[in-house]
């Protein structure tokens, strides 16, 4: 009789530390995107090379819509208060039509390696640049990056040399990484879902798959905008796979009544909070720093994330509108007070052929449409509704935070997600588009993310973390 109750007692033990274990996992979502019903036979897996390409028809196709369109003119002294300045916006087209050339641009973006696979029903595309070559007796760790709206794959064209080969450019190589950034589905040239409810779950679950299917067993991943996102779900899906995660933004959708009381009280008292004087000057005063400043910058996302064909459509038609609308997040998101200039600021951090490429990109692809509807499909259910944002990352994380982000998350709201952050840094200089903006300083975080004066331990590995 007392076996019996031992049996039992153990059997109950044992199914509570499993289901406990199990909720602590995002599960994978197995998905069929493609059109009309799932065949039965067994998806190829084969992996394919691609390369950018254009007809001479698209191109002569573009230029004639640039020949026609119509401008709006600004209102005096309205700068980018308004959104693009059809003053700036000119002087755009006016170097798209006669001094940006596309056709050595897409030489630009063929210089790494690129390929599609099918997953889940839809091609994926997706960059895979390996090391040009590596220390005696290392290997190089595979590294998932992921971009967001309205970037692009291309937003990491600049950071991957740093990564694959920091040595060359003035890097220590103790760490040397296997790059692959995938485009998202729906966004530049992988397939676009045909089928509703897409979301980040489902994006992260083909990213794992995709990650599998090229041999890597273990990885790390690192995401800004949208990939935060995506890299985050992945980490929950499979934690045992995932051996470091980093971030350049990490938002928290679950508030709770401490989070509402830090809104509140934080100012005053920062450290009981666990807020750093970085904090307190990023975030306060909340009402212009927090909720002035997302109800000034997210009119986009409402929009998107309720009826996103009604604008797209026209944006997918114009590429002037399709210019406007992209280039106004790549200034504001960059620095809000770029606001104040009639250029947005725009050349002070970027170059112009960077910013059309990505545009291109968009453009060739006709995949502004689909990228939009990537909000609806993560917004529609309300925030703080879905399994995924309940549930914590295990996996090591290190956070790089930018100071011109459009909304700051100090380290102790990170840390009720992100269990285990290894390095948290205030980052000098940089907004939101962070590979494409500040590359040497992301690569630095991303390769080394340990600083001086801070009690901080480093991303790579969890069996390797090295205290300061």
């Amino acid at each position: 009789m007392l076996l019996e109750v031992f049996l039992v007692l153990g059997t109950v033990i044992i199914y509570f530390l499993l289901s406990k274990k199990k909720e602590e996992t995002l599960p994978f979502k197995e998905g069929w995107w493609g059109r009309g019903q799932k065949p039965d036979a067994e998806e190829d897996t084969t992996i394919w090379p691609f390369k950018v390409e254009t007809t001479e028809e698209e191109l002569s196709d573009l230029f004639r819509r640039l020949d026609q369109a119509r401008f709006t003119e600004p209102l005096e002294n309205s700068c980018f208060h308004y959104g693009t300045n059809s003053v700036y916006l000119r002087k755009v087209v006016s170097y798209w039509k006669n001094q940006f050339n596309w056709k050595k641009q897409v030489e630009v973006l063929n210089k790494y390696p690129q390929f599609k696979t099918k997953i889940q029903g839809i091609d994926i595309h997706f960059v895979h640049v390996k090391p040009p070559h590596l220390p005696e007796g290392q290997s190089a760790k595979p590294l998932l990056m992921v971009h967001g709206w309205p970037g692009s794959f291309y937003e990491f064209y600049k950071i991957i040399p740093l990564l694959t080969d920091p040595a060359s450019h003035g890097l220590s190589d103790e760490h040397v990484f296997e790059v692959i950034c995938p485009s998202i589905p729906g966004y530049g040239f992988s397939e676009a879902p045909h089928k509703k409810d897409f979301n980040s779950v489902s994006a992260a679950s083909i990213f794992y798959e995709l990650m599998l299917r090229l041999g890597f067993e273990e990885f790390y991943a690192q995401g800004g905008d949208w990939g935060w996102l995506i890299c985050t779900n992945l980490a929950q899906i499979a934690p045992n796979h995932m051996k470091g995660l980093h971030l350049n933004l990490a938002s928290v959708t679950k508030m709770g009544f401490i989070h509402l009381l830090s809104i509140l009280l934080g100012r005053y008292l920062p450290g009981l909070f666990g807020f750093q004087d970085e904090d307190v000057r990023r975030m306060f005063p909340f009402l212009k720093k927090g909720l002035c400043r997302i109800l000034l910058e997210s009119g986009y996302a409402h929009i998107q994330a309720t009826k996103p064909d009604t604008v797209g459509c026209g944006l997918n038609d114009s590429p002037v509108g399709l210019a406007a609308y992209i280039l106004e997040k790549f200034s504001t998101w960059t620095d809000l007070e770029f606001r104040n200039l009639e250029d947005g600021g725009l050349g002070r951090k970027f170059d112009l052929d960077d910013l059309l490429t990505n545009i291109m990109i968009y453009w060739v692809s006709g995949s502004i449409v689909s990228s939009m509807r990537f909000y609806k499909e993560n917004l529609q259910k309300g925030i703080g509704t879905q399994k995924h944002e309940r549930l914590t990352v295990q996996v090591p994380t290190g956070i790089a935070s930018f100071p011109n982000e459009v909304m700051h998350t100090p380290q102790a709201w990170a840390q009720k997600k992100y269990t285990n952050i290894v390095s948290f840094h205030f980052m000098p200089r940089g907004g939101h588009f962070a590979a494409l903006e500040e590359p040497e300083l992301l690569a630095e975080d991303i390769l080394h993310p340990a600083r001086p004066n801070l009690h901080v331990c480093q991303l790579i590995s969890i069996d390797d973390l090295q205290y300061l």
